[in-house]
């Protein structure tokens, strides 16, 4: 898969009312990955759900790439969820 791209996608759901508050946390560890990625995207959705989109050029399944952490407990109401896609423009 050389020469793709990787998408890693981040989502958790806050707990209650603390919707924006988990925003702001993953706006800030984003800013703060070992690596820049090529791209980068913040969304919420309805029940207080963040999603964080990284693109890493160049980058197959298998790599180490870097991925926002787990917030603390009190912060969400489940476990994040995590993805990786392979673009395919």
């Amino acid at each position: 898969m050389s020469g793709t791209a990787i998408v890693l996608m981040w989502e958790a759901r806050a707990a209650e009312g603390r919707g924006g508050e988990l925003l702001e946390w993953a706006r800030a560890r984003s800013a703060e990955l070992a690596r820049e990625p090529a791209r980068r995207e913040l969304l919420r959705a309805p029940q207080d759900r963040v999603l964080v989109m990284t693109w890493w050029p160049d980058a197959s399944y298998g790599d180490e790439l870097p991925e926002l952490p787990e917030p603390d407990a009190a912060l969400i109401t489940r476990a994040v969820h995590r993805w990786r896609f392979e673009a395919v423009g």
